[in-house]
């Protein structure tokens, strides 16, 4: 060993440094070239079907699509002044004049291009949702029963609807007769309302 340094530690000792697994990082080479090489095909045999090709997406991990809970405040950016980078006023990749989306890193010009992005299948799947709608209890009944059985509960609903709008008529007839009942009473004794 040599004589310490500065730090009082001998200057052959080298253990802090970082170690390299050969083998492992081959392997990763390997299955990224791999992967490039796979999406490759991919991509050329899209293009032979005259088609845009998009990267497969996991939509087992992603949540259900829900409605927004707060509004869109896209007025409080108005008459605001906002300092740009130079580079940033080419395409809509990374922040520059306009509306910005942190999830996807994109900058829009108007709040209707922005507000159609957050609606886009792109949007959903940066910000870990799949698009797909939750179904209310009813819709996923409905399509779990078969058509009898649905058609049966529809009349059912429909003749209750039916009972309810001849019981208000009937009560509304009971009410015009007292009222002109009463009316009459009046008439009679003179009583002029």
């Amino acid at each position: 060993m040599s004589n310490p340094n500065a730090y009082g530690t001998p200057v052959s000792d080298t253990a802090f440094r970082k170690t390299w697994d050969r083998e492992e990082y081959a392997k990763k080479a390997a299955d990224a070239e791999e992967k490039r090489k796979a999406e490759g095909k991919a991509r050329y045999e899209a293009k032979l079907l005259g088609k845009k090709y998009h990267a497969p997406v996991d939509y087992s991990a992603l949540e259900d699509t829900t409605a927004r809970n707060q509004r869109l405040d896209v007025a409080s950016m108005v008459g605001k002044t906002m300092i740009v980078p130079a580079g940033s006023g080419m395409g809509k990749r990374g922040l520059g004049a306009g509306f910005y989306c942190k999830d996807c890193d994109l900058t829009y010009k108007d709040n209707l291009q922005l507000v159609e992005h957050l609606n886009s299948k792109q949007h959903l799947i940066a910000t870990g949702q799949s698009g797909e709608r939750q179904r209310d209890e009813e819709e996923r009944k409905a399509w779990q029963l078969d058509l009898g059985v649905r058609l049966k509960e529809r009349e059912e609903i429909d003749a209750k609807e039916r009972e309810e709008k001849r019981r208000k008529r009937n009560e509304k007839r009971k009410k015009d007769k007292v009222k002109k009942e009463d009316d009459s009473w009046e008439g009679r004794l003179g009583i002029i309302s």
